[in-house]
């Protein structure tokens, strides 16, 4: 499974980019005011940290607009993936992009039928939102394993992002279903190193090592 993350703090993703765990990094609107710097400014620094794809998303609402726009940003750096939302413009412009040899993104997916039709219009990669179909009473797991079931019957190549990565029970479900990526904000990624037993484990050989009165290496 690759691991992106979803955000645009170039400190973090540098801290986790440094232990080799980041795959690639996922941006949108938010995450760039968030972040409070110019979109080209600190993507164009994202891509130069790390080498795998880098979503950078259109903002425009018809195809003519998200193509002018996509092919701007593809501009930055050439691990671009132009991320374009789940629309019938939005489709439109993947197709555009995917014969122009681009990655994209295809975001904001909530159902199998759009995730075939991403698939259809080219897309490198389609994002179905986990955690914001949970937050509708859906289990968002279950659309991961709709679509791994669907894209494996016929051969699709477009690559399963989990997204909106709510918990790391969340990754632990995708990750078993077999979705390809996942993209989650770096405080989830460093949560699975936890467990309650690591830490109990972890006090009791302090303990018991300061009672021998010994010291490592002097």
């Amino acid at each position: 499974m690759k691991f992106f993350l979803d955000t645009a703090d170039v400190d973090a993703i540098r801290e986790l980019n440094d232990l080799g765990m980041v795959d690639g990094v996922t941006t949108n609107p938010s995450l760039i005011l968030k972040a409070g710097r110019n979109i080209e400014e600190v993507t164009r620094e994202i891509c130069e940290m790390v080498q795998g794809p880098v979503s950078a998303e259109v903002v425009a609402e018809s195809a003519a607009d998200m193509i002018r726009e996509g092919r701007h940003l593809a501009q930055i750096a050439p691990n671009i993936a132009i991320k374009v939302p789940l629309t019938w413009d939005g489709l439109k412009a993947c197709r555009v992009f995917a014969d122009e040899g681009r990655m994209v993104n295809v975001t904001l997916c909530f159902s199998p039928a759009q995730a075939i039709l991403a698939a259809k219009a080219g897309a490198t990669f389609i994002s179905p939102f986990v955690g914001r179909l949970d937050d509708i009473g859906l289990d968002g797991v279950d659309l991961i394993a709709d679509i791994r079931e669907i894209y494996d019957n016929y051969g699709y190549e477009t690559q399963i992002l989990a997204a909106s990565i709510r918990s790391v029970n969340h990754i632990i479900e995708v990750g078993k279903i077999g979705a390809d990526v996942i993209t989650a904000p770096p405080a989830v990624i460093k949560s699975m190193a936890k467990h309650v037993l690591t830490d109990k484990g972890l006090e009791q050989f302090t303990a018991d090592w300061a009672k021998t009165g010994q010291k490592i290496g002097g």
